[in-house]
């Protein structure tokens, strides 16, 4: 028998019920792998080409600089190359993450891995052979062969990295001393999921549980306060307990990177990880002193969460949790949230929204949870050639139909890229990946918000919208303020003692939520759990690609067609230009101030209307 939309609903009543096989599923809420390959079979015949091909890289090592056609024979290659391993590796992957159970998949994932690798390390001659070629030998080569000038923005990458690349002998140095320098996060990694035991508290009921990772954030949403206050206290002693070791692996990823960066002669470390996407160190200040001038919203929201849940003064634990009834909640079938979806991204047009459609009926989604499937849900990555897929897990709730609108942002940024630019631009950032996605759920939230039912839904929208832009947004930048500070020390020379993290990271913290916050003694541990200080400046872009997006949503609706035509040649540019001239184009400059304007602006209005409902 299969499955429809009326059986499948994953709900609280239905969480202990056998999962269906994928057999069990209808056919249209499964993704079509025949999009990338009709068999296994064909696969392998790619991979034994693929694995093959890789042998005629050494027709062009060392003879890049001889002329134009050796240089571009040699490019033409690696994207006939890279053609084929993303394709490979696409269909490896979804079969694999379908049924986790399946050994076949997990073998043929494990084998594009490796082939992977052999072709980096076959193709790895081929950026510092262009480094040598005398730029002016280069220029005149591009202005003379129409085949290389799609290829101008390429080399220009290349060689703005120049200064910051080493001989290969040192290169080769430091790529294998890579595997060491990740020992830190691999260290912290290890302890806080594997080896940190945590302590038993009581729940609501008084049963005793003890605490993990999952039952902490679960229990931050509790309505008990007392609970709320037990776990939050339990959650942090461990990290209380083991700072002095935490704190050598936090140092140890500092130092680690300030190295990095002084061997490859930039100024600091966060100029050498920003310097990846050409992203300048004005952005980044910019969004943190911009926000440092806009704290009125969130100390609003601070004042008026501490005033509806009758409390003296707000805590750290009191920053989830809910402040209006339940029990309304509603469910959302997968097709009743297709609808939802389209009809809230109306305002895009006609292409937008049948690229769209071509989405959601030609298979490229695959929705329900199914015995050994990978949880979690996903867009994949523009994969040349091949329309790219999303994984869910459907259960009827409101979060999977933000979900929904999320990942179908990522998909549209896939599928327009991929299908207006060559191989060699056919990706985008991870400056720009986050801002396709969250304009999706800004639009969709405000469809929701407009044609709610009943007073006590739109009142849970709203603070939705809002918990997004605390969480998003503020604490985000929050992040990257306390990142800054601490490389700034570090480089500086200072020795960083938990008791100054621990110091810093609560007066940060006070700052962000204002006078209507205590912060307990237990947060200031927070920095010594936060996995995303290991990831070396990558937070601040969480903040940044809301702040775009909303400004983007704003464009659209008071600007119309000019705005969207804008948005959607952002959505087609992938990577053939850099990431700030991308937004740039599209509306956004993230040298200003207006992007984070735009987000205190929403989360005024949002109070505002919130206010006139309470």
């Amino acid at each position: 028998m299969e499955y429809n939309i009326l059986t499948l609903l994953h709900n609280a009543e239905t969480a202990t019920a056998t999962l269906p096989t994928r057999e069990q599923i209808a056919e249209k809420y499964k993704w079509n792998l025949k999009d990338i390959y009709e068999s296994d079979e064909q696969w392998e015949i790619d991979f034994q080409w693929t694995e093959e091909r890789l042998k005629r890289y050494q027709e062009f090592n060392g003879k890049l600089s001889e002329s134009a056609e050796k240089l571009l024979g040699c490019l033409k290659l690696d994207e006939e190359i890279g053609i084929k391993l993303e394709r490979l590796s696409l269909y490896a992957m979804l079969a694999k993450d379908s049924d986790m159970r399946e050994s076949k998949y997990h073998s043929m994932d494990d084998r594009i891995k490796n082939l992977y690798a052999k072709a980096l390390s076959a193709s790895s001659f081929i950026k510092p052979e262009i480094l040598s070629i005398d730029e002016k030998i280069l220029d005149k080569w591009i202005k003379e062969n129409d085949s290389l000038k799609t290829y101008q923005h390429y080399f220009d990458d290349i060689f703005r990295s120049k200064p910051h690349t080493l001989d290969s002998d040192k290169e080769s140095i430091l790529a294998l001393s890579s595997e060491i320098a990740q020992v830190p996060y691999n260290t912290f990694s290890i302890f806080t999921n594997a080896d940190m035991k945590f302590p038993f508290v009581k729940d609501e009921e008084g049963k005793e549980i003890q605490m993990s990772h999952g039952r902490y954030y679960a229990a931050m949403y509790s309505k008990d306060r007392e609970f709320r206050q037990r776990a939050f206290k339990a959650y942090l002693t461990p990290y209380k307990e083991y700072v002095n070791s935490l704190n050598s692996l936090f140092n140890g990823n500092l130092r680690s990177n300030i190295f990095y960066a002084k061997v490859r002669k930039y100024n600091s470390a966060r100029e050498a990880a920003l310097s990846k996407n050409n992203i300048p160190l004005s952005v980044y200040d910019n969004l943190v002193e911009s926000v440092n001038k806009n704290f009125a919203p969130m100390y609003r929201w601070a004042n008026l969460k501490k005033e509806l849940l009758r409390v003296e003064n707000l805590h750290p634990y009191d920053i989830y949790v809910t402040l209006f009834d339940q029990k309304y909640e509603r469910k959302y079938p997968y097709d009743d949230a297709v609808e939802i979806v389209l009809n809230s991204l109306e305002i895009m047009g006609d292409d937008y929204i049948s690229s769209l459609k071509k989405a959601f009926n030609e298979r490229w989604i695959d929705v329900y949870e199914t015995v050994g499937k990978r949880s979690g849900a996903y867009s994949s990555s523009t994969t040349y050639g091949v329309h790219p897929y999303v994984m869910l897990n459907w259960t009827d709730l409101l979060n999977d139909v933000f979900t929904l609108a999320h990942e179908m942002g990522h998909n549209m940024h896939s599928y327009y890229t991929g299908l207006t630019q060559p191989f060699h631009y056919a990706n985008y950032s991870i400056f720009l990946a986050e801002v396709a996605s969250t304009f999706n759920e800004s639009l969709l939230l405000e469809y929701l918000i407009k044609n709610s039912n009943s007073r006590e839904e739109k009142l849970h929208l709203l603070e939705r919208y809002l918990n997004n832009i605390t969480s998003t947004f503020y604490r985000q930048v929050m992040f990257a303020e306390f990142e800054k500070i601490v490389y700034e020390k570090t480089e500086q020379g200072e020795a960083l003692t938990p008791e100054q993290l621990c110091e810093l990271y609560a007066s940060l913290f006070q700052k962000y939520w204002g006078p209507s916050m205590i912060v307990d003694l237990e947060e200031s541990f927070t920095w010594a759990r936060v996995p995303h200080f290991y990831y070396n400046f990558y937070v601040f872009q969480y903040a940044t690609g809301m702040a775009a997006s909303e400004t983007l949503a704003h464009k659209v609706k008071s600007e119309g067609k000019p705005a969207i035509e804008k948005y959607i040649e952002f959505l087609k540019a992938g990577s053939s230009d850099y990431p700030i001239n991308v937004l740039k184009k599209a509306g956004v400059d993230m040298n200003s101030s207006e992007p984070v304007l735009s987000v205190t602006k929403k989360m005024n209005s949002i109070l505002d209307e919130l206010e006139n409902l309470l």
